[in-house]
């Protein structure tokens, strides 16, 4: 695009011309780049269709703009109108062959249709085309990784890595696939050769750090993208994961001055003010939390992240009506998101609408029965009830799912002690005992009597024995 309005007043006047003239049935007649503008405006806030409308009224005024028709098939590329996309894709192969954007998006509508070996060819043809080989060996590999032909993916991701040892994508993608076929741990080798050859190359310590990062070896993945910040201070992705990485460590206040860093770099995006708010919710520090959750919202509407987020700072404060809201708005988003519906469900439960809790967990027992956080929340509404009878018959439901979850087993125990059966009780404790012995400390949260936690206690202690 040859002009950025961004959020400038002749965008904002842009879009309010074009809004207008939709309202009111009205001709208009804009620039390639106006209707390019206000597409993206809308592929950036979430809404497809709009785009899609916008460049085809673009595409109308403008028959023969090779701009406007490649933007049109990508944007029916994204809402999955993967025929269209293609009658749109032989237009441009006409007024402009060989074009080499063309030719990837070609080859990625033939992937999603799982035209494998059409994409692959096509692709494979572009070797002799162009200069940025480690693209083309970049989307060779995506191909190969839709087709579940990881081995093959990862091969053309280590090509594409030799070509260009910046390409962030290929690296990802490498990592990825190496996890997927359990070579990550070998592969760390791979990475350390290139350190060797080349010790202060920042790329090279990135993506040692996202091996490590797929690893879980946040302490090791947090070194190496020190690393790579330290040779190249600009380097945004790596202040980005280097948050996630004191995330994962617990290591918060951290966290909000490596996100800060890479939003100074690389400007505010949804995703990084979601990490920063989340960062500043597990401080505590909810009134900041929210500010930079609402934030991303003002750059998307429809980041269901962000208002999931808001809700959760809404739940940590107790403002269970404030959650609700949030939480049901997050899901007419995402309407068969787990997280959300659990949220919502708990919040239901504790501002005392207990039959529309119940019935969002029943729901999400159909959705994600192996989220053991549902068992456990769903049992304990009916345990707060006095209801232990039900509170045992949903944990033993939660069990026929997740066999081998011990917080399972030590709250069967629990609600079998308060219904007096404890020979039950002591079989299921046994086995809870067996598949996790230090979770058994969340006992004594159920029972604050010194004479039953003495009791517990000797039982335990002679199970260790």
């Amino acid at each position: 695009m040859d002009r950025e309005f961004r959020e400038t007043e002749e965008g904002k006047n842009l879009l309010k011309k074009y809004e207008d003239a939709l309202q009111y049935n009205t001709d208009i007649y804009l620039q390639v780049e106006d209707y390019e503008y206000v597409a993206h405006h809308y592929l950036n806030t979430g809404k497809k269709n709009k785009a899609l409308k916008a460049i085809s009224k673009g595409v109308l005024q403008y028959p023969f703009s090779v701009e406007l028709l490649l933007e049109k098939a990508r944007i029916l590329y994204e809402v999955e109108k993967y025929h269209q996309a293609l009658e749109v894709i032989d237009r441009l192969e006409t007024l402009q062959p060989g074009d080499f954007d063309v030719i990837i998006l070609k080859a990625a509508v033939f992937s999603h249709l799982e035209k494998f070996e059409d994409a692959i060819h096509l692709l494979q043809q572009c070797l002799d085309l162009v200069e940025e080989k480690d693209e083309v060996y970049y989307n060779i590999g995506i191909t190969y990784q839709h087709w579940g032909k990881y081995d093959n993916a990862i091969e053309n991701y280590k090509l594409a890595i030799e070509f260009n040892y910046e390409n962030e994508e290929a690296t990802y993608e490498l990592a990825y696939c190496l996890d997927i076929t359990n070579q990550l741990e070998e592969s760390i080798s791979y990475y350390e050769h290139f350190i060797d050859n080349d010790p202060f190359s920042h790329n090279a310590w990135y993506n040692l750090g996202v091996v490590y990062s797929k690893l879980n070896k946040w302490d090791d993945a947090l070194r190496a993208y020190e690393y790579a910040t330290l040779l190249k201070d600009d380097f945004s992705s790596a202040h980005f994961n280097m948050g996630n990485s004191y995330m994962n460590l617990a290591r918060y206040t951290e966290a909000t001055d490596a996100y800060k860093k890479t939003i100074e770099l690389e400007g505010p995006t949804p995703d990084v003010l979601c990490c920063l708010a989340g960062a500043y919710e597990r401080l505590e520090l909810f009134e900041s939390a929210v500010s930079y959750y609402k934030q991303a919202l003002k750059i998307n509407p429809a980041y269901h992240e962000a208002i999931y987020g808001v809700g959760s700072c809404m739940e940590s404060q107790d403002k269970w009506l404030e959650a609700i809201h949030f939480f049901k708005k997050a899901l007419s988003y995402d309407d068969a998101n787990p997280t959300y519906l659990l949220a919502l469900a708990d919040a239901e439960c504790n501002a005392g609408n207990t039959i529309t809790g119940i019935e969002l967990y029943v729901k999400l027992a159909a959705i994600d029965p192996y989220n053991v956080e549902l068992w456990l929340n769903w049992s304990f509404v009916h345990y707060e009830d006095a209801d232990f009878e039900k509170a045992f018959e949903v944990v033993e439901q939660g069990m026929d799912e997740l066999p081998t979850e011990a917080d399972l087993y030590y709250r069967a125990a629990i609600y079998l002690i308060h219904l007096g059966k404890y020979k039950d009780a002591f079989v299921f404790l046994e086995n809870a005992l067996t598949l996790d012995f230090d979770k058994h400390t969340t006992l004594f949260e159920f029972f604050t009597d010194l004479e039953t936690q003495k009791a517990l206690y000797k039982i335990i202690e002679q199970y260790k024995k």
